[in-house]
């Protein structure tokens, strides 16, 4: 769009006035006052640009869209660059409340905030720009090679329009099963949630992305009280809020649902910690059973398993297990591999990497042992994984499961809490030793089950091993 000859004088006459007299900060530097303006071209929703894109893919495979038509697209900035959490990009979704869809804007600026503040009316002409998927997120920028690049600085405001509009952006009360590729870069809020007690309870709760192993992000674990679902937070290794402790309580928490760098994980990013209210104390965590460590095994076995008796690639069975799938089609397998991701001979393997299934989770439940014939109970086995991708693995005591797969999910089931088990950040190639739990504090008779969750996303869950198991006594 040409300028007008008043506007270049007045931009030169003032600009001359700053050389000549003064510094001045450049967020001292007010932006012009705003007038309507009317854009010119054909509105294009998000919906259609993305299936516009898709259907390139599908007819060319080309993955880069280059919009050569006269188009633009409105939306409402929803991201914030101001406490460093977002760098260079603009997130914008559809409507201020409701949205439907939400994509990503590239530009090399920073810090943007200042000019684009959230719910700020934006219109972004497409004609020469490049739509295409950047880490499983619809974004638009300059074709540079086979990658989509950021907007220059000096030609920002030919291609980003601010409207005189400034909205209140509403989140988009959801769970986290309801969560999906459509809504990727909307605004969200997920009721009832808490961090991982693991995370936040104890003598060292962690902060958002200042661990010693967080390169780039930090990733911590949010799950839902009311479902049995759990997403990651990921947050900057800039952001200013980098050091904050995590809350500890359990409340709701509004941000932008996007994917993670790699584009292959459900992702949440907040602006700031005010998107975070976690005040309530009642936590949703298992009840534990805490009866300490020992420092060896007993004499007496029992209870073993070394799965060396199992089919490879058959669902585990025999020796009084119960392998119960309470969500997806998976289930404990046994499984032999001699590479870099060995097994100990046969082990049983659980996981739902391209299960297609919406969720898995797979329980492994040894038959009845009763604690009252004798003493010094202890429990040790070993775990390993193949990347876990946000799917995880516990340890439980029940004492009132009548041993039918239908009253599973309604018995009691205590957590382990001195168990140690595989972590996602441990080498895939290790088998973890879990250390000698005590399980003499028990009384009556009861099952000890594995647990494993996977992450909701059908494309990424993980997967863990388990192997040599043994209950003893003294």
């Amino acid at each position: 769009m040409k300028k007008k000859p008043v506007l270049k004088i007045a931009i030169l006459t003032f600009a001359s006035l700053c050389l000549i007299t003064c510094e001045i900060d450049e967020f001292d530097i007010p932006l012009p006052k705003q007038q309507p303006f009317e854009i010119t071209g054909t509105e294009v929703s998000f919906r259609a640009l993305r299936a516009a894109l898709d259907q390139q893919i599908t007819n060319t495979g080309n993955p880069l869209l280059t919009v050569e038509e006269d188009l633009y697209l409105s939306g409402y900035v929803i991201s914030s660059d101001e406490q460093g959490n977002f760098f260079e990009e603009l997130i914008i979704q559809d409507k201020h409340t409701d949205p439907e869809s939400g994509i990503r804007v590239k530009i090399d600026v920073n810090p943007l905030f200042s000019t684009f503040e959230k719910g700020r009316k934006v219109h972004v002409k497409l004609q020469q720009l490049t739509v295409g998927l950047d880490n499983g997120q619809l974004t638009i920028g300059y074709r540079e090679g086979n990658r989509i690049g950021p907007l220059s600085e000096s030609r920002m405001f030919d291609f980003l329009k601010r409207d005189t509009i400034v909205a209140e952006v509403e989140p988009m009360n959801i769970l986290i099963s309801e969560l999906n590729d459509t809504l990727v870069n909307t605004y969200v809020r997920l009721s009832d949630m808490q961090f991982h007690r693991n995370e936040v309870l104890g003598s060292h709760p962690l902060t958002f992305s200042a661990e010693p192993g967080d390169q780039f992000d930090g990733e911590r674990i949010l799950e839902s009280c009311i479902e049995n679902s759990t997403i990651i937070l990921s947050t900057s290794v800039f952001a200013d809020f980098s050091a904050v402790e995590l809350p500890a309580g359990m409340g709701s928490i509004e941000g932008i649902f996007t994917y993670n760098f790699f584009g292959d994980e459900y992702n949440l990013v907040i602006n700031h910690t005010s998107n975070i209210d976690m005040a309530g104390t009642d936590r949703c965590d298992p009840m534990q059973v805490d009866c300490g460590v020992v420092s060896e095994a007993g004499s007496e076995i029992l209870f073993t398993e070394n799965f060396e008796d199992q089919i490879e690639g058959e669902p585990i069975l025999g020796n009084g297990w119960t392998n119960y799938a309470e969500a997806g089609t998976e289930v404990w397998e046994a499984y032999f591999d001699d590479g870099s991701n060995a097994s100990l001979g046969i082990s049983a393997r659980m996981g739902a990497y391209m299960s297609g299934d919406d969720n898995n989770i797979g329980w492994l439940i040894t038959p009845e042992i009763d604690f009252d014939q004798q003493e010094g109970e202890e429990l040790h086995f070993k775990t390993s994984n193949s990347f876990a991708d946000n799917s995880t693995l516990e340890i439980f005591f029940s004492s009132n499961w009548d041993g039918e797969p239908e009253s599973i999910i309604s018995a009691d089931w205590q957590i382990l809490s001195n168990a140690i088990i595989v972590q996602d950040d441990d080498f895939f190639g290790d088998w973890i030793f879990s250390g000698y739990i005590d399980l003499s504090c028990i009384e009556g008779a009861g099952h000890i089950a594995w647990k494993y969750v996977g992450s909701g996303d059908p494309d990424s869950d993980g997967t863990y091993e388990l192997d040599d198991i043994e209950i003893t006594s003294n």
